[in-house]
């Protein structure tokens, strides 16, 4: 569990953004979003494809330039 100390005399809203921040790094946020509905291995597989192919239309792009 992702975990924030206040430090003395520290605004609420300065921790809070380094909880926001420490949270995004870890991509505890993507992971609960992705498994808040359950996904068939298919729909994952094609999701990961479709993805795959977007980054290699991408690298061939710039690799063009």
């Amino acid at each position: 569990m992702t975990e924030v100390r206040l430090r003395k005399g520290e605004p609420i809203d300065r921790a809070l953004r380094r909880l926001k921040k420490k949270i995004d790094r870890e991509g505890t946020l993507r992971i609960v979003r992705e498994r808040r509905h359950y996904e068939k291995p298919s729909e994952r597989r094609r999701r990961k494809e479709k993805t795959a192919r977007f980054l290699a239309m991408l690298a061939a792009r710039y690799a063009e330039m």
